[in-house]
């Protein structure tokens, strides 16, 4: 099954403990409490149920789900 852009915003949104209604998809994760740890948990649990590929930096460089998608490989 393909990640999709409300996938993604619903496991960020679950691992900070908030809705995801709360997290918006064009800001910086990091002001909402998004760290390293997560990131990287998220990654993990995506690379098992959607095989995405994106690394760490990847991510980190870029640190909002509206950066992220294309590089976890959802469609526009």
């Amino acid at each position: 099954m393909a990640l999709t852009l409300e996938q993604i915003r619903a496991d960020v949104a679950d691992s900070l403990g908030e809705a995801p209604a709360d997290i918006p998809v064009d800001e910086n994760l990091l002001d909402y409490g998004l760290d390293s740890v997560r990131i990287m948990t998220l990654i993990e649990g995506w690379r098992t149920a959607h095989g995405v590929e994106a690394g760490f930096v990847d991510l980190a460089e870029q640190p909002s789900i509206e950066a992220w998608a294309p590089l976890l490989g959802v469609a526009p």
